[in-house]
């Protein structure tokens, strides 16, 4: 009777839903349940709400706490003391009895919101015990006082929660493996089916802006969102109401699923603007301007834009007007948003309020579809006419939710992005992952600051930041010592990260860099390192939800071409010969161009892209792998290597670098020391004063392929 009045009372109180609740009896007698941990009401959730009464491995010392004490009698519990080796045989004996267990792999409450340590012990059990693990998903309960999050979120008395058993798994590891490899890898697979559960529960079928409705009601109106270098910071409501009042007067100016052309910096507005054509069912692509004049226009043309917003600040003080003049000149309208802001008036602004008040009350306030497009990015260029990547509102999301499911962040991290919208790990890593998050972001316009970027983030107390090798590597010359002393993580991608910066981050401010991979068309990130999982040299492991398969190419031996397939894959391409059309991946499968190697435990390795492969005398050489070396003989200096037709040998390679006095004798001294093959010694060597980069960091190979 005291079940079914907690039950109910629950139920009540918390709207309590359960969901795949067929996975229960598919998973058959012997099984190990594991769940995250958010709040003291996970036991009580799990023992009310199953067909029947598992039993629960409970930490020794906290069975022994007066305040659990009465809660406790409603359960069957196992007292698991985890500094005696045999209460873990004890368990696996009683799971072998054909029994149902409970164990929270993190071991305590969360203190983030997501996912903490998983601890091994779990993973060894269910090997141990040969049983069937049976994910649970709660959420909703770390929003309720029962949690530990008092003071990071918004604490609710009556959270909605959830409970959702996702498909039983069983773990499949090799007989070979014993002991410590043996317990490292059922560990490591209890970690990827908690963050596949994490990922598999999460709504990443919904709309951006819904997104942003959704998180205005989670933390307030008045939680402060993001704040830029002119330090007006801005909270969920204003962001909300800005949304509504600018995404109107864009609409008069537009048609519904119009492509508009988006050309600013890192600022709040630029953050308004991409929601306000979001609210209105515009769908905003993203320009360039660090391209030039040429890449910028055939990025305009190959979208078909009709329609570009920017600030006339920002046009004056970036020299832009020679771009903006010649965008003008191909029949295409510049909007200025100095000139919209005059327009507004206090009917728009009660308006906006309006709006923003009755999307809240909405189930679900969208003027789209999460398949339809929500940003086209344009490709960097550095290999070819820049092509428009379609990217969908389930692209986007997706990425984040399987970003969130391999990474402890919360409300409580401030993340800085000096890293372009423009680009995918700017837009989907440095804004959109943290302010549909409730994270504050601070936004810096340049990412070439190297002085200034540091001290920003010594004087925001950001925690999170995003970068590339070059930027990176850029901050660490010029920061001071304490400059990093907040930043609890740093996360690496676009282009190879060097040895010599991370062990600068690592040695001078105590910081990890957490090197990752991804593509444009891959929303972006495709693998990461991680806190738990990190194994420098390599770009980590797949996220949750990407399936991929190797390709082998005839003439490289070591690594194949990776191609894969998600629900972060995108709509498809715009090409600059059949503007406007999209042109989708065959078969939901994108080939990412990629040479890479996976070890036994699925850590990632680039070996370089395919179309960096130069063929000598009937060998494929990566031209990656000797910028490789040549960095790591000459740290200081930036190396680029192209290749060139060759009479003889079919190609020839050429290293062009800003290093004055480099030479082919030291080359050859080096990688005859190294075991490196002559074939991978540059032909000629070109000394430039800088070598030509893109805004995002990487180096620009058309430009230096022009420069020979």
């Amino acid at each position: 009777m005291f079940r079914l009045i907690l039950k109910g009372l629950l139920k009540l109180l918390y709207n309590v839903e359960i969901r795949g609740l067929e996975n229960y009896s598919k998973a058959g007698n012997r099984v190990l349940i594991v769940a995250n941990h958010l709040s003291f009401l996970d036991a009580i959730l799990i023992a009310l709400y199953l067909p029947e009464k598992p039993m629960f491995a409970i930490n020794s010392f906290m069975a022994k706490c007066w305040y659990l004490k009465p809660f406790l009698g409603l359960l069957e519990t196992f007292p698991l003391d985890p500094t005696h080796p045999l209460s873990i045989k004890s368990i696996i004996n009683e799971i072998k009895k054909d029994k149902k267990c409970v164990i929270f792999p993190e071991g305590r409450i969360t203190l983030t919101g997501s996912l903490m340590k998983i601890y091994e012990g779990p993973g060894m059990i269910a090997d141990k015990a040969n049983a069937t693990i049976l994910p649970i998903c709660i959420d909703g309960a770390q929003y309720t006082p029962f949690s530990k999050l008092k003071g990071k979120v918004r604490i609710r008395w009556f959270p909605k929660i959830t409970l959702t058993l996702l498909e039983p798994i069983k773990f499949d590891i090799l007989e070979n493996l014993k002991g410590r490899k043996r317990r490292y890898i059922a560990g490591m697979n209890l970690y990827d089916l908690m963050s596949e559960m994490l990922f598999n529960s999460s709504n990443y079928k919904t709309t951006l802006f819904q997104s942003l409705i959704d998180q205005t009601s989670i933390h307030g109106t008045k939680h402060i969102i993001a704040e830029d270098a002119l330090r007006k910071p801005i909270n969920y409501g204003k962001l909300l109401i800005h949304s509504f009042i600018l995404g109107k007067k864009i609409a008069n100016q537009t048609k519904s699923e119009e492509y508009i052309g988006v050309m600013l910096p890192n600022m709040i507005s630029s953050i308004t603007t991409f929601f306000a054509l979001q609210a209105y069912g515009r769908v905003p692509a993203m320009l360039n301007f660090s391209t030039g004049k040429e890449n910028l226009i055939s990025a305009c043309k190959t979208a078909k834009l009709k329609n570009i917003y920017t600030s006339r600040q920002f046009v004056e003080k970036g020299n832009l007007t020679d771009i903006v003049s010649s965008i003008t000149a191909k029949d295409m309208n510049v909007f200025y948003l100095e000139d919209i802001a005059k327009t507004i008036t206090l009917l728009d602004k009660i308006s906006g309020w309006l709006k923003s008040r009755v999307s809240r009350t909405c189930k679900n306030f969208s003027c789209t579809q999460p398949d339809n497009p929500a940003v086209i990015l344009f490709t960097s260029g550095s290999e070819g006419t820049p092509k428009g990547v379609v990217l969908s509102h389930t692209n986007i999301q997706s990425n984040r939710f399987q970003l969130a499911s391999r990474i402890d962040f919360g409300p409580t991290d401030i993340v800085f992005n000096a890293l372009p919208i423009f680009h995918s790990f700017g837009l989907t890593g440095g804004t959109l992952l943290p302010i549909l998050s409730g994270i504050r972001t601070f936004f810096y316009p340049s990412p070439l600051h190297y002085r200034i970027v540091p001290e920003l983030i010594y004087d925001t107390n950001s925690t999170i930041m995003f970068g590339t090798e070059t930027f990176l590597s850029g901050y660490a010359r010029f920061a001071h010592p304490y400059d990093f002393y907040s930043i609890r993580y740093v996360f690496s991608g676009a282009e190879k990260l060097k040895e010599k910066t991370r062990l600068l981050w690592a040695e001078k401010y105590g910081v990890r860099i957490f090197e990752g991979y991804g593509t444009t068309e891959t929303s972006p990130a495709l693998s990461t390192n991680t806190p738990m999982y990190n194994k420098p040299g390599s770009v980590g492991r797949l996220l949750p939800g990407i399936q991929y398969k190797l390709e082998k190419i005839p003439g490289i031996e070591d690594g194949s071409k990776l191609i894969v397939s998600g629900p972060n894959i995108m709509k498809g391409y715009l090409l600059s010969n059949n503007p406007g059309i999209l042109v989708p991946p065959s078969n939901g499968l994108y080939d990412t161009g990629d040479i890479v190697t996976f070890d036994n435990e699925k850590y990632i390795t680039i070996k370089g892209r395919v179309k960096r492969f130069a063929k000598i005398a009937g060998e494929m050489v990566s031209l990656t792998a000797v910028e490789i070396y040549l960095s790591k003989l000459w740290p200081e200096n930036h190396h680029a290597i192209v290749s060139i037709p060759d009479n003889k040998k079919g190609e020839a390679l050429v290293l062009v670098t800003n290093k004055p006095d480099a030479n082919r004798n030291d080359i050859y001294a080096y990688t005859k020391k190294n075991g490196i093959g002559d074939l991978s010694i540059p032909r000629s060597i070109k000394i430039v004063e800088k070598i030509p980069v893109l805004g995002t960091g990487k180096t620009n190979y058309i430009a230096i392929q022009q420069m020979l």
